[in-house]
């Protein structure tokens, strides 16, 4: 029998255990979970599935996603009555780990936020019912992080949330007066400038609640940056943020265990079951990552759960590499270069993309993102508003465009006159491959009908051109799959454009790429 080693990792004074594989309910799979009868998984249903993310995959976490959709309310309640044998043996908050993200208040109505709390607070209660951790949640993650303020204001009112509960219901709280707060940082600028929030929090903390931040998990978005910026600027802020954080841990003494978020397609981050040395490799020093629907329901399942163990096994293996002062200045030149480009052409495009993206299948009941609740996501500096990361990404791929390649023509161009190419090759090493990659989805006939009707498309076509030069060969298909693919999305144009309904080829054609968007 082989046994599978696992590398843990503990922190803080109290030796917790950082979790290295963190399930999530990003709704990306195109595919039928393997334990599910639809694509669509119901609110209801989630319990079930952060139960087999723990038992059937072998992952550490599970995010409870409390931002812009419905939530199961009473769900330490569900998991430890229905699974009351598993989680006997896996205590949360020991062996494994439920982390909420919780809305953020600047964004979403705070009311949902206090229901939040309400779960951690009864949650607790419930676990020292039946003997288990007395703490099952004690950190949260903070979408859109973006000062230290807004970390400690959480943290303050999570205390007068536990301080009022026990005031007025006579109780006293046997879990957590305080919470970990996980800054999940999402923009290109704010990720390669996040260190000095995480400097501005620690500082703050001390001087609020009087003792030093043991530890942080900085969580470092994938997907918006990318939507936001393009690819290119996406994965230089994200090694540029992995930089800041061991400079911070360096300077400070305090520990950090970055996490990043990431799809199975390159746009979204590129983490996906047959490309897991690949991004171990580009994200060095990032001890936590998330596997995402697409991830553990897109692939054979032997294949998700052998990924999961190699994650586990090999993850904190992975040094950091430390960028120079220049580096990051570099980073921040490139920043500018990829993103000019890329947002000049998608601002143009997102009358087409809205469009599009209204028949890409919704797999999670999530809130509708106008009016009083939730939000959407827009170009940094500019009124246009877009789907979120999923649908958008979703989109163009279902047109056989692959947003990957958007913008970063020109960018290498730009680079390449620069004299920089080296420098940009040096900082993110699988450029070409993931080129590659996402270019044997490019739907050429597509393009050229797209460019004929709207100049705009035309940008796309000079992108294509400069980067078949630069990765020396053409983006063609090169497998059975890739020849089906773009039969779908041959198919999906011709309908949007006669105004038939294409959902299904939507969906065919995400179940040949392994992800949805």
């Amino acid at each position: 029998m082989v046994i599978e080693k696992e590398n843990h990792i503990l922190a803080g004074s109290a030796g917790r255990k950082i979790p290295v594989v963190m399930a999530t309910q990003h709704p990306d799979n195109a595919s039928v979970p393997y334990w599910h009868k639809t694509e669509f998984i119901s609110t209801t249903d989630e319990v079930e599935e952060c139960y087999r993310s723990f038992c059937d995959m072998g992952c550490d976490e599970y995010m409870w996603d409390w931002e812009g959709k419905f939530v199961d309310e009473a769900v330490m309640d569900r998991l430890f009555h229905q699974y009351y044998d598993y989680f006997k043996i896996n205590h949360l908050g020991l062996n494994k780990f439920l982390t909420f993200r919780i809305p953020n208040i600047w964004e979403e109505p705070g009311f949902r936020l206090a229901r939040a709390f309400m779960a951690i607070i009864t949650g607790t209660d419930a676990a020292g019912e039946l003997g288990f951790s007395p703490a099952p949640v004690f950190e949260v993650i903070l979408p859109m992080t973006d000062n230290a303020e807004k970390l400690i204001h959480i943290q303050e009112q999570y205390y007068k949330t536990v301080r009022l509960t026990c005031q007025v219901f006579s109780t006293r709280l046997s879990g957590p007066i305080e919470i970990n707060i996980i800054p999940l940082i999402e923009g290109t600028g704010s990720l390669i400038k996040s260190k000095r929030i995480l400097l501005e929090y620690i500082d703050r903390f001390e001087k609020r609640f009087n003792h030093r931040v043991e530890y942080i998990r900085p969580f470092i978005a994938r997907s918006d940056p990318a939507l936001n910026s393009g690819m290119v600027p996406a994965v230089i802020a994200a090694k540029g943020a992995i930089s800041e954080y061991y400079k911070f841990q360096n300077e400070t003494g305090v520990s950090v265990y970055p996490i990043i978020g990431a799809g199975s397609l390159q746009f979204r981050g590129g983490l996906s079951p047959d490309a897991i040395e690949n991004f171990m490799n580009e994200y060095a020093g990032v001890r936590t990552v998330t596997v995402q629907s697409a991830f553990r329901y897109d692939f054979p399942r032997e294949a998700s759960t052998a990924a999961i163990k190699l994650l586990k096994r090999d993850i904190s293996l992975k040094s950091p590499r430390i960028f120079s002062d220049n580096e990051m200045n570099d980073i921040l030149e490139f920043d500018e270069i990829f993103r000019k480009p890329y947002c000049s052409t998608i601002e143009k495009l997102a009358f087409t993309i809205n469009d599009i993206s209204r028949h890409v299948p919704s797999h999670r009941e999530r809130i509708q993102h106008t009016g009083l609740f939730g939000y959407s996501r827009g170009i940094k500096d500019s009124n246009i508003r877009l789907p979120r990361a999923i649908s958008f990404t979703a989109a163009f791929y279902s047109l056989g465009i692959p947003p990957e390649l958007i913008g970063t023509g020109r960018g290498i161009h730009d680079a390449d006159k620069r004299g920089m190419l080296s420098k940009l090759e040096s900082i993110y090493p699988n450029i070409k491959n993931d080129l590659k990659r996402a270019g044997c989805f490019l739907n050429k006939e597509n393009l050229r009908m797209l460019a004929a009707a709207d100049e705009t498309w035309k940008d796309i076509i000079t992108d294509v051109g400069i980067l078949e030069d630069y990765i020396g060969s053409s983006f063609v298909p090169t497998c059975t799959d890739h020849f089906i693919h773009r039969n779908h999305v041959s198919n999906i144009l011709h309908m949007w454009r006669e105004g038939r309904e294409f959902r299904r080829e939507i969906l065919s054609a995400g179940v040949i790429r392994k992800s949805l968007g």
